[in-house]
């Protein structure tokens, strides 16, 4: 279930922290971090394709109140959202690549199929 990993934060950084990664990871198309945090990106970045998806003034706004930078959201909203018009869901890829070397944290990249 989405958003119930506290990833040793407070509320408020955890989902400032999030709402950055997630934005990020729109603009780029791929991000690597931790497996914990790549599972928790991912259903929320989906969420805003699908948002895209809508492409209605409602969903554009939703969009903007999540996604801190209005480019990416004209990003979504006018590239990646519609090359998945097709698609019910399943917009990422999440592959583990071992552990870190400083703390032998699990990596893993999410990427957008």
């Amino acid at each position: 279930m989405p958003g119930t990993r506290k990833l040793g934060r407070t509320t408020t950084q955890r989902r400032a922290m999030l709402r950055q990664m997630v934005t990020d990871f729109l603009d780029y198309g791929r991000l690597e971090t931790t497996l914990t945090r790549c599972k928790e990106i991912g259903p929320m970045a989906e969420k805003m394709i699908t948002l895209g998806k809508k492409n209605t003034l409602a969903s554009r706004r939703q969009a903007l109140a999540f996604i801190t930078k209005e480019d990416v959201v004209t990003k979504v909203f006018a590239e990646t959202a519609p090359g998945y018009a097709e698609r019910n869901g399943g917009y990422t890829r999440i592959t583990k690549i071992g552990p870190r070397r400083g703390d032998a944290a699990e990596m893993a990249v999410i990427e957008l199929v």
